[in-house]
């Protein structure tokens, strides 16, 4: 068997063929690939995997996303779909109103951690336990990334934050609130999981939690909510190459990965807000 040597490229001069693209992978309801977030978040993960799963769902003309507050809120402008802006926290009332008003569109939201477990738990927690049919997605760093890394509801006891550098603890600041275990205890919700963007395992997990999701929405069985752990460098005060590792050595173990509930299949179900 005989192996043939790969040309060796000098670079230190300019090359002598121009760069050309080979193709264009931002996904179709992406206008613009490129972002302003910081190096190594994982949100823009997320955001592809729910644009992914709408087209593929061919549901992009049935479609209206609402934002909450945040980094991810660039997005907003970047969506080749109906986007509707929230005040902090409001977006799954906003939605609420929205799909009452169209009840055969697709209605989604995306917000944050300190978005939603801070200043709009109340109105996530109405929204699923009305059984609404709409789909709710939590992307979960455990930071106030947008106004510098400060720490939230559902930071990890032990996670360093702007004002928890020595960690989290229980006695000062007590302890996270784990938003999809407490969402599944309500009967008005039809599907909750937890996904992860810090491994290729994990996003493809993750795309097949936002298409059931989805789904379950456009059935309408009832409330769906999906909570994707994204990674914050920045916020965590790690290098870009360890947040994966710390994703999983340090959030994972309280806010698990998984269905935490499945009602899809139950026929008896029926959402209050249908």
């Amino acid at each position: 068997m005989t192996t043939r040597s790969l040309p060796i490229i000098e670079s230190t001069s300019a090359p002598t063929q121009a760069a050309k693209l080979v193709d264009d992978f931002t996904p179709g309801l992406i206008n613009q690939g490129a972002h302003h977030l910081c190096p190594g978040c994982g949100e823009p993960i997320a955001m592809r995997l729910i644009m992914e799963a709408v087209e593929e769902l061919e549901l992009a003309q049935k479609t209206i996303a609402i934002f909450g507050i945040g980094c991810y809120t660039a997005y907003s402008n970047n969506l080749d779909v109906e986007v509707l802006q929230a005040l902090h926290g409001r977006a799954p009332s906003l939605a609420t109103g929205v799909k009452r008003s169209l009840p055969d569109s697709l209605v989604l939201t995306v917000q944050g951690d300190g978005d939603m477990v801070n200043e709009g738990l109340q109105e996530v927690l109405h929204t699923m336990a009305r059984g609404e049919s709409v789909t709710c997605f939590l992307l979960n760093n455990g930071v106030f990334g947008e106004t510098g890394g400060h720490m939230t509801a559902a930071t990890v006891l032990g996670q360093r934050t702007k004002n928890s550098l020595e960690g989290r603890t229980a006695q000062e600041h007590g302890y996270p609130i784990v938003i999809s275990d407490l969402i599944a205890r309500l009967d008005g919700a039809a599907y909750v999981a937890r996904g992860a963007v810090n491994t290729h395992t994990n996003v493809a997990r993750t795309k097949k939690m936002v298409k059931e999701a989805l789904a379950v929405q456009t059935a309408g069985l009832g409330g769906s909510f999906v909570e994707i752990l994204t990674m914050c460098p920045t916020g965590w005060f790690v290098d870009t190459l360890d947040a994966p590792d710390y994703l999983n050595d340090n959030i994972e173990p309280i806010h698990r990965f998984g269905v935490v509930l499945d009602r899809s299949d139950d026929s008896r179900h029926h959402g209050a807000g249908r």
